[in-house]
């Protein structure tokens, strides 16, 4: 791609402020800027989960964006975008909302500890209503880069059902991969659920087991390049990825930590 990159769509699991901070967070917060302040246009966005506080962080809803229905597990699902904007930063970030889904106040587990039911249901309409929203926006992104188990449904989703798409032609995808949960573990349903677009049985092999390590592999699987995020990447997950020759970042603490890593990501984005 080289200089041609003008624009990046970051779909992230985590931003903060308004989550706590995480190893994820702080890169949906900091690497959207600095990518922003590198002459890149840049669109950011999240779930809008029910522990966000939508008055303190000024969240209201985009009308002419909201509206669309998804249709999951064959059940009309209404899309609710949100929008809020980090001053400090001068940059908004988009949120996917939908009352079933993403009302309540834990991110993926319940009060005990158990994932819940739905997560699966809950990935497939994050994914499919990021891509839906950046088509309402004509806003064609040059790259899109995945950050959060939450978002490993969209690469799929990009190179299969919205391959013919002109709004996404262009689009590579960079998937950043962090020390997540690889016991997160998914509905046996989720072949089924996951199915849209003309998606076949053997583009999504790896769900005969609903993991999250397999969920990890198929987003790698229709990813164009990886990025490791943390220093603990379960080495199942980076195995696959090499023996798939995908271009890799390694990780580097001491770029995380003085904040180098974004001249890092901008040079790889520009590679692929």
């Amino acid at each position: 791609m080289g200089d041609k990159i003008k624009k990046v769509l970051f779909v992230n699991s985590e931003i903060f402020p308004y989550l706590p901070e995480t190893e994820i967070s702080k890169i949906g917060r900091y690497l959207p800027q600095g990518i922003q302040e590198r002459k890149k246009e840049i669109r950011s966005f999240m779930p809008r989960y029910g522990c966000i506080n939508e008055r303190k962080n000024q969240l209201h809803e985009v009308i002419r964006l909201s509206g669309i229905n998804i249709i999951i597990n064959n059940v009309d699902r209404p899309l609710v975008i949100k929008v809020a904007s980090i001053s400090a930063a001068r940059m908004q970030v988009y949120f996917i909302d939908n009352e079933d889904y993403f009302k309540r106040k834990q991110l993926e587990c319940d009060e005990k500890g158990h994932f819940f039911e739905d997560n699966d249901e809950r990935a497939v309409f994050f994914a499919r209503g990021v891509l839906e929203t950046v088509k309402k926006l004509r806003w064609a992104p040059d790259i899109i880069h995945c950050h959060g188990w939450i978002s490993h449904v969209l690469p799929l989703y990009l190179k299969k059902a919205y391959r013919d798409d002109p709004i996404f032609s262009n689009s590579k995808i960079v998937l950043s991969l962090y020390n997540e949960s690889p016991e997160l573990c998914l509905s046996s349903r989720f072949k089924e659920i996951v199915k849209f677009g003309g998606i076949e049985e053997k583009d999504i092999e790896p769900f005969d087991k609903p993991d999250g390590i397999n969920l990890a592999k198929i987003a790698a699987r229709y990813s164009d390049g990886i990025i490791l995020g943390s220093s603990k990447v379960d080495p199942e997950i980076v195995n696959y990825c090499e023996t798939r020759n995908l271009p890799i970042l390694p990780f580097n603490k001491e770029s995380q930590e003085n904040g180098k890593y974004i001249e890092e990501y901008d040079s790889f984005y520009d590679q692929l």
